[in-house]
């Protein structure tokens, strides 16, 4: 099964999501999360599945869960999450 790796900043933000969304609901945090390691490991299975933004770093590719994007690049043996950010965040400066 292809690995689905995360950088310091992925986990960061996951846990950052998982701390903002109980405000509003508390039980959506875990549904919300799940979705997004779900998709994670559809990603690295299927790593060309995401949509590709080599103009703003090399090899990386986005899939939307929901709200979020993940944010990643294929690797050796799987897949890299870079980020998980909010869509309606301007994300494009973060690189």
């Amino acid at each position: 099964m292809p690995a689905v790796k995360r950088t310091a900043q992925a986990e960061e933000d996951l846990i950052e999501i998982w701390i903002y969304i109980p405000q509003d609901n508390p039980m959506a945090a875990d549904r919300v999360l799940d979705d997004i390691e779900e998709k994670c490991d559809a990603l690295a299975n299927n790593p060309l599945m995401g949509r590709l933004r080599a103009e703003i770093a090399p090899e990386l590719r986005y899939f939307a869960v929901g709200k979020y994007l993940i944010l990643y690049r294929t690797v050796q043996d799987g897949i890299e999450i870079v980020r998980v950010i909010h869509g309606a965040r301007d994300w494009l400066h973060l690189f």
